[in-house]
């Protein structure tokens, strides 16, 4: 009975270490916080809207002679600051919760630099949280956003088009973060706002206009 005890160890270390590794940009966050790998030849909606779609329309508008020239979307930054953080640091905490549930992916909690009385905040004290999306947890966010989340903003009139930063970078900011479906309006404790800034290729700020429209972003006219 003790030669079978230890041997089955053996066998359970053996069998993890036989498991393929998922690839970095190759998991997905589940509702309960559970990553699980996606299957294999997965490949987002939005890359192969850009592959079949938006490439070619932007080698004919702007003719570019080799493909690396065509811009892309590089990463999408979300940042997420919560001012009633000075009173209470666990709404932090909540906020960080609720945007790995945006995002897919674990947020990391942004703190102070320096201490500021006038607004009662200290040194190293946690603000807010932000996340940055790449691959294909950035390509599914983007759908969610166009799709999802935009349409569901009160009052809303189309992104600024001017929003860019000349760099060929885009930044928009959302006033309640419970427009995209991840969240439950019932179990949220507070609604707080969060910026989206979506780094492109481009060279200039008409190449970046160009790439977004063709992914559907609803600019103002």
């Amino acid at each position: 009975m003790a030669e079978e005890k230890k041997a089955q160890p053996a066998k359970d270390s053996a069998r993890v270490k036989s498991e393929p590794k998922a690839k970095r940009g190759d998991v997905a966050v589940g509702a309960k916080g559970k990553v699980a790998a996606l299957p294999a030849g997965y490949s987002a909606r939005m890359k192969k809207h850009y592959e079949e779609v938006v490439r070619p329309a932007l080698v004919t508008e702007f003719g570019y002679k080799n493909a690396l020239e065509v811009p892309r979307i590089d990463k999408i930054v979300l940042n997420m600051g919560v001012g009633d953080a000075v009173n209470d640091t666990k709404k932090v905490t909540a906020a960080a919760g609720d945007l790995a549930l945006i995002a897919g992916q674990k947020p990391v909690v942004t703190r102070a630099r320096k201490a500021i009385s006038g607004f009662k905040v200290r040194e190293n004290m946690p603000i807010g949280a932000k996340v940055t999306l790449r691959q294909t947890r950035m390509y599914e966010f983007l759908d969610r956003l166009i799709t999802v989340a935009l349409p569901r903003v009160r009052d809303f009139r189309g992104l600024n088009p001017k929003s860019f930063d000349g760099r060929g970078n885009f930044s928009l900011g959302i006033k309640e973060h419970i427009v995209f479906p991840e969240i439950d309006y019932d179990k949220t404790e507070s609604i707080v706002g969060m910026d989206v800034i979506v780094c492109t290729t481009a060279k200039t700020d008409d190449e970046a206009r160009a790439l977004l429209r063709a992914f559907n972003f609803p600019f103002r006219q």
